[in-house]
């Protein structure tokens, strides 16, 4: 996976051929030292998930995997490249002006069509979701009464081969009710109950890549993650269809080639065409303007689009950020019903209901805790009122990632679903940038949070952890980003917009001043780490410092 960072080169007129000459040698030699720069940063922060060396493919890989894949790399891995590319080009172009917009009109939006949504899955009120690759917690989500289940390859599984592979094990056997993990405390065995509970698998997203598998090439991860679980699932034993999420998705073009890769992927194991159901992320700003055209290119499929709104917010900003009116609030000052957020809240609900599809809301990121009384009511309170909006927003439901939250998020919706309810006067195309005018504050504290917390969630990547638990908040990837495009926003725009500290003295956000606050916060956490002699623990501290920094002022904002 390769961070492109937005580089503007300017040039000038030159009078002769050798001059024209000398200049493109120039420019060709610049972009080469641009690239092996880049190449080497990226490697060393968000490294391509590689097989270990010594893996056989042929002998490691399920027997007969690699004849099954291949088929489905040749017609796909060109055109997910050609899309990746595509993504670049619309964020230089929105960089420079051309923001997203809403598509001409289609028949994708003019015609009546329809999904038949199965009764399986009518009832969505609540799914919980979590990393694949730890046992313990995908058992206790599937005993844990949510409707749906969402186990994740993607944001909370650390992007490295043994957490993908085990993940992708711990799928295959919930996915057939034998999996089961030993409970230290109650010193017994624990399985999955008898459930009606829908299993959806989150493979990693399209701009990611996989190699070692096929000799000298790479594949594309969803591609990988998708063939690796359809290739050896037990279909015979599946109390429901085999179903995905589709994450990351940038345009409705995308959603030809997942439709292409479960239709290809049936037809090889002699199942229907449309045997393979999903669900769908609306958590990139281009998607937004786009749904109803993703969706009806994956109808025989597709049963509901959901707003994953902390990767939304990361996108908004990063689509956005040349604006200086653009510069994001403190994030836990932002409010839950903020324009930008409740106004695609709102038009999800109005474009599934539409076409029979389910609705489904975003994941409140404050965790309930058993240890903290206080944290534990804030956090439930918290839940209430944010799945409350979503339930009145009509949603069908919503996201959630401990299972004491499952009861308060489903009690919020007052039916098994709304598909029958629309609004009155519904908005076909809504401002999806209104400005965060008089929104939350912009504070150095706020600053010196979000640089806390990207190093600690780097160094939890470097522990292999894909989330982390951090200050009662869940944080992955998505808020990862988030904190990242705030800073370098902050950063570029220290000029125009007041960053204020606790006096209510501005601050402007140089370079050096973010670095001081990278050292100071590291300084802060190794203070705080245990005493005993953990040089390695220090070291990776360090890197996970180090990594984010870089990451930053080289523009790397990319999900990766």
């Amino acid at each position: 996976m390769v961070a492109v960072a937005v580089r503007i080169v300017h040039t000038v007129p030159m009078s002769n051929h050798k001059n024209d000459q000398q200049k493109t040698e120039m420019k060709a030699a610049t972009q080469r030292s641009r690239v092996a720069e880049d190449a080497n940063l990226t490697s060393r922060v968000v490294p391509v998930n590689r097989a270990p060396e010594g893996l056989d493919p042929k002998l490691d890989l399920p027997a007969g995997f690699i004849e099954f894949v291949r088929p489905l790399h040749e017609a796909l891995t060109p055109r997910q490249q050609a899309l990746v590319k595509r993504r670049e080009v619309a964020l230089a172009e929105s960089n420079a002006g051309k923001l997203p917009d809403y598509l001409p009109v289609s028949e994708a939006t003019t015609s009546a069509w329809r999904i038949e949504l199965p009764q399986w899955c009518a009832d969505q009120r609540n799914q919980m979701t979590g990393p694949a690759d730890e046992a313990d917690l995908v058992v206790k989500m599937l005993n844990s009464g949510a409707p749906g289940v969402m186990l994740d390859l993607e944001d909370s599984t650390a992007n490295v081969w043994e957490h993908n592979q085990r993940g992708i094990k711990n799928i295959l056997e919930a996915l057939t009710g034998r999996l089961n993990y030993f409970d230290r405390k109650r010193d017994k065995t624990v399985e999955i109950g008898a459930s009606n509970t829908v299993i959806f698998t989150r493979p990693r997203g399209l701009h990611l890549h996989q190699a070692g598998v096929l000799d000298g090439e790479l594949l594309p991860a969803s591609l990988f993650d998708v063939a690796m679980v359809a290739f050896q699932v037990d279909y015979g034993a599946l109390k429901h269809p085999l179903c995905f999420y589709i994450p990351k998705s940038e345009s409705a073009e995308e959603a030809v080639w997942w439709r292409d890769l479960f239709q290809m992927i049936a037809k090889a194991k002699g199942r229907p065409a449309n045997a393979i159901k999903c669900m769908a992320l609306v958590e990139s700003h281009p998607m937004a303007f786009q749904m109803e055209e993703f969706a009806w290119n994956l109808r025989e499929h597709i049963l509901g689009l959901n707003l994953g709104r902390w990767d939304y917010m990361a996108s908004l900003i990063h689509f956005n950020l040349a604006n200086p009116k653009w510069v994001l609030p403190d994030r836990n000052t932002i409010p839950h019903n903020v324009a930008f957020f409740q106004n695609l809240r709102e038009l999800i609900p109005e474009i599934c209901h539409k076409h029979g599809m389910l609705a489904i809301g975003g994941m409140t990121a404050l965790y309930p805790s058993r240890e903290d009384a206080e944290l534990n009511a804030r956090a439930l309170r918290v839940l209430a009122e944010d799945k409350k909006n979503e339930s009145l927003s009509l949603m069908d439901g919503a996201w959630t990632g401990h299972p004491d939250q499952n009861e308060i998020a489903v009690a919020q919706f007052p039916a098994p679903n709304q598909l029958q309810k629309r609004p009155e006067k519904a908005e076909q195309h809504p401002d999806m940038r209104p400005l965060p005018t008089y929104v939350g504050k912009r504070t150095v504290p706020g600053t010196r949070a979000a640089i806390r917390t990207v190093i600690r969630y780097r160094n939890g990547v470097l522990n292999g952890k894909g989330a982390s638990l951090l200050d009662g908040y869940m944080e992955d990837l998505a808020t990862d980003r988030i904190y990242r495009l705030m800073i370098a926003q902050r950063m570029m725009h220290s000029e125009e917009v007041e960053i204020l500290d606790k006096a209510g003295k501005a601050v402007r956000h140089t370079r050096e001043f973010i670095t001081r606050l990278f050292d100071e916060e590291l300084e802060r956490l190794l203070g705080e780490a245990p005493k005993e002699n953990d040089q390695a623990g220090t070291a990776r501290l360090r890197d996970a410092r180090r990594m984010s920094e870089e990451m930053i002022h080289s523009g790397q904002f990319n999900p990766g």
